[in-house]
């Protein structure tokens, strides 16, 4: 999809009419299905002229000019796509990243990345290197061969800017693609030189017909990306497999043959509690299905984070094969696809599946997909727009006609590898009936006294390097700005023997990207392994899919113990998803988050509730020990 495609001498003529650029905004709408920032309409109107401004004088006006192109596969956008023949005769595409900066600001410290007003952005050339990647790794090949190529053009750029720029990139992959400035994009001392800098100096004009078979062909991923991917994935030892996670992987390689031979639908369901390894399954089968020939495999999550811990361990060139699903289906899935569907139980399912017979986003996906293999737990369902279970997906089968396997978990891998103690936090967070005793010896498990003593328990082990984490139902404001400085929001008041103390931590970071000039506060996909996670809280949004050595739980307010039953009290959530909800409904979902969050830590946990009487309780099941 992209916004505007002519000629540069047909574009040129438009860019700077008014109705024009209202035309393309209602177009946006259209095709993108959200209407574009005020901010991004203005970049337009500043940079649109000046790009087709440069480019005619370089001579390049019957060159193909594609505003906006989408890159389906990752969400993003090209700012403009020059399309031409070079002089062999070869489809060349140009991406090329508009930039209206006159200042930013650079750190040694992040070479990867500028600020430039309030916002922290990629540097250029990355970001340019990365669309020539996705172009070369996803539309280019034996079929359909184009050559790809790159610039950021900053047109409003001083000399002193883009040599720092210049310099930055040096570093780096990207140092291949031009950083030009106001003083490069002029013909000087001729077009020729001008169009030469934009590397479009063999460009030429190229039929309608051949522009439109870009616009057609299929992104995919190539055979040498599937390849790359496979290879990397085998050669992780975070994606090594023993026990039941080396059989149950066989079982879904099995049932991907079985529904490709016979050619039908298959839905395959792999459960499991935390700590069974369901994304490490899912990882290795991606690595697998890369190896296939004429294979198209996916690997989602619903969660964000998850993604992204993801792409960082095997490398964002893999990006479009590891992406995100929220409200649609990602592009490229076809009916040769195999989609492993992580963390499936957090599939959202607008506005609330029991409203519907099925979660219509869910079931677009299973009926593109020729297999979609989905990795669930049903006790990790938090919200009341997510998740699915498994007997609605045989259900969902059975009504659509495709094959149904169902493969479950049970070795633990997390957690000390401690089957008792999995079984003690399943049992424990159950509505009702007497709480368990732990009498378990394989896992470090002990009730903290107060915030100081699990605290010092953090820190003891943060100070060895260690990854200890404090997590904590949603039961204070989370009013702070994304970025840091953080507000110590989280506060807890307990009496002392010399009068009441109080400590208070900040919520994790809210951003996606770490802060310039706070390189060691996390940004949010990365609370949970990065240093200085642990000086912050993380909450069952930040904490789960993740995993760490050793775990703090602060139960709120919002979930108490009375007798041999938990109460909820929905009214002392700050999350605007659930407080609403009467305290019956409420209750499933909170006994679920303090269950995830009780089972991240992979050598012990330290227990924490802010109401007396159930940590008093909690007290009664744990024997005492030194923290």
């Amino acid at each position: 999809m992209h916004l505007y495609g002519g000629t540069v001498a047909e574009a040129a003529r438009q860019v700077g009419d008014e109705a024009f650029i209202a035309a393309l905004e209602q177009r946006f709408g259209r095709i993108f299905g959200v209407a574009p920032r005020p901010e991004e309409v203005q970049s337009w109107r500043r940079s649109w002229p000046a790009l087709t401004q440069i480019l005619c004088a370089a001579r390049l006006d019957s060159v193909h000019l594609l505003l906006e192109y989408s890159l389906p596969a990752t969400g993003e956008r090209i700012d403009a796509l020059l399309v031409g023949a070079t002089v062999e005769g070869r489809l060349c595409a140009v991406a090329i990243e508009l930039k209206q900066w006159t200042r930013a600001q650079l750190s040694p410290a992040r070479p990867g990345m500028v600020r430039t007003g309030e916002r922290v952005v990629q540097h250029p050339a990355r970001q340019v290197g990365g669309y020539v990647h996705y172009l070369q790794q996803w539309v280019s090949r034996e079929d359909f061969p184009l050559t790809v190529r790159g610039a950021a053009v900053l047109h409003d750029a001083p000399a002193d800017l883009i040599t720092a720029l210049r310099a930055q990139a040096a570093r780096g992959p990207a140092s291949i693609y031009p950083v030009l400035g106001r003083d490069d994009l002029t013909p000087t001392p001729s077009a020729e030189a001008l169009a030469q800098r934009l590397g479009c100096a063999d460009l030429r004009h190229t039929n309608r017909a051949e522009v439109e078979r870009l616009l057609q062909v299929e992104h995919r991923p190539s055979p040498a990306l599937l390849a790359r991917a496979g290879d990397v994935i085998e050669g992780r030892e975070a994606f090594a497999l023993i026990g039941d996670q080396d059989l149950a992987r066989q079982e879904v390689l099995h049932a991907v043959d079985a529904a490709r031979e016979r050619g039908t639908k298959s839905i395959v369901v792999v459960t499991g509690g935390p700590g069974t390894g369901k994304t490490v399954i899912a990882c290795r089968l991606l690595g697998d299905l890369c190896r296939q020939r004429g294979s198209n495999p996916r690997l989602l999550s619903p969660s964000g984070t998850l993604t992204r811990q993801l792409r960082r361990t095997v490398g964002d060139d893999f990006r479009g094969l590891i992406a995100t699903f929220l409200n649609k289906v990602p592009a490229g899935i076809t009916t040769d696809s195999v989609v492993l569907l992580d963390e499936a139980h957090r599939a959202r399912t607008y506005p609330d599946h029991q409203r519907t017979d099925f979660p219509l986003i869910l079931g677009k996906l299973l009926s593109q997909a020729a297999v979609t293999v989905l990795f669930l737990d049903e006790r990790q369902i938090v919200r009341p727009t997510e998740g699915v279970t498994l007997k609605e997906l045989e259900q969902h089968a059975q009504r659509t006609g495709s094959s149904f396997t169902h493969i479950d978990l049970t070795t633990q891998f997390r957690c000390n590898g401690s089957r008792a103690y999995q079984e003690w936090v399943d049992q424990l967070f159950q509505p009702e009936g007497p709480g368990p005793a732990w009498a378990g010896n394989d896992y470090d498990l002990a009730v903290a006294n107060d915030p100081e003593q699990f605290i010092d328990w953090v820190t003891l082990h943060s100070n060895k390097g260690l990854t200890a984490r404090v997590t904590a139902g949603f039961c204070w404001p989370w009013d702070s700005p994304p970025t840091p400085p953080l507000q110590p929001e989280v506060e807890i008041t307990w009496p002392g023997r010399d009068g009441p103390r109080s400590w208070a931590y900040p919520w994790n970071a809210r951003a996606d990207e770490p802060d310039f000039d706070h390189p060691n506060v996390p940004a949010r996909p990365f609370w949970a392994t990065d240093i200085g996670g642990h000086e912050q809280v993380g909450c069952i949004y930040t904490a789960q899919g993740m995993e760490y050595a050793y775990n703090v739980v602060i139960l709120g307010d919002d979930l108490v113990r009375q007798g041999d039953q938990w109460i909820a009290n929905p009214r002392a959530s700050r999350d605007s998803q659930l407080r609403d909800l009467p305290p019956h409904r409420y209750l499933r979902y909170a006994l679920n988050t303090y269950r995830t969050l009780a089972t991240r830590g992979t050598k012990g946990t330290r227990l924490y509730s802010t109401d007396p009487t159930t940590q008093t309780y909690l007290q009664t099941l744990i024997p005492s020990r030194s923290v």
